[in-house]
């Protein structure tokens, strides 16, 4: 029997935001960007998380990486409360779990090296020397298509799709058991977005990686990920496999989602069996 507790469990998860005061002297609007989320996602297993802008899918990223406080709720990661931990408990746990934002241009420093961007998680931690974290680094571009060679060079002389596979590299680095992806691909071209996906779909595949990823595409979300979670106004409106989702949803706003997939999908490959025994948890810190 696996007594293990999952990789990630959200319960009833809520955040609350005031709103400008209408008036000089009354109480201020209040909105629930997210109201009673609860999931749970076991090791190698992925979760697409997908609904249309304004629906709380960002709110929900920060709040698992623990860059927002909670209104309610809570989130575990590997049975760890995220927010019952200290700051010094907390900087550990983020070993575990990295993000890559939707941005390439806007989420990396254009003053800082690519050496620099990509080993700066390992220099948060503080336990490795800078000869250690650029052997790493080399590790982990080799891994995401790119070359040693790269690491001194700077975010402009890469075009969006390679800036992407740097943060990819950067969000890898640190081994990681998580990573939450929001809107990885929404920013680039229809081909760069086949070429940065099917590298996710390689990486999970190699290293049992499991994926939070945030999109408001469903056939994005089909090909990397075992479930989907359907967000709509801060709430769960229904839950299942991506392919129950496209055949056969049963609420409204999931058969509206579907609706408005486009006919023409990047040139994705099929969904991959994962590695459930991720080799991230006992690899050694330098690629071989």
């Amino acid at each position: 029997m696996n007594d293990r507790p999952p990789l990630l469990q959200v319960e009833n998860l809520g955040r609350q935001y005031s709103l400008p005061r209408e008036k000089l002297f009354g109480p201020p609007s209040k909105v629930n960007a997210l109201d009673g989320v609860s999931f749970t996602i076991e090791a190698g297993r992925s979760l697409g998380i997908v609904g249309e802008s304004g629906s709380g899918k960002s709110t929900l990223a920060r709040l698992v990486m623990a860059l927002d406080h909670p209104t309610s709720g809570s989130v575990r990661l590997m049975g760890r409360d995220l927010y019952a931990l200290d700051p010094e408990g907390l900087r550990l746990a983020r070993r575990d779990m990295q993000m890559v934002f939707q941005d390439p241009y806007g989420s990396l420093d254009p003053r800082q090296t690519v050496e620099r961007i990509v080993g700066e998680p390992l220099a948060a931690q503080r336990t490795t020397t800078r000869a250690e974290r650029r052997r790493q680094a080399e590790g982990v571009l080799d891994s995401v298509g790119l070359r040693a060679g790269d690491l001194d060079k700077y975010p402009h002389e890469f075009s969006g799709g390679q800036r992407q596979r740097i943060a990819i590299a950067r969000a890898l680095i640190t081994r990681p058991r998580l990573i939450v992806a929001d809107e990885p691909v929404s920013a680039l071209d229809v081909s760069v977005q086949a070429q940065v996906l099917n590298l996710m779909q390689d990486l999970q595949a190699e290293f049992g990686v499991t994926y939070m990823l945030i999109s408001h595409d469903l056939a994005v979300v089909h090909h990397l990920c075992e479930d989907v979670a359907v967000l709509r106004q801060g709430k769960i409106v229904e839950q299942g496999p991506p392919e129950k989702l496209f055949r056969a949803a049963e609420h409204p706003y999931t058969r509206a989602l579907v609706a408005a997939v486009p006919g023409a999908e990047p040139a994705l490959r099929p969904r991959q069996s994962v590695n459930r025994q991720s080799p991230l948890a006992t690899a050694p810190q330098t690629r071989g």
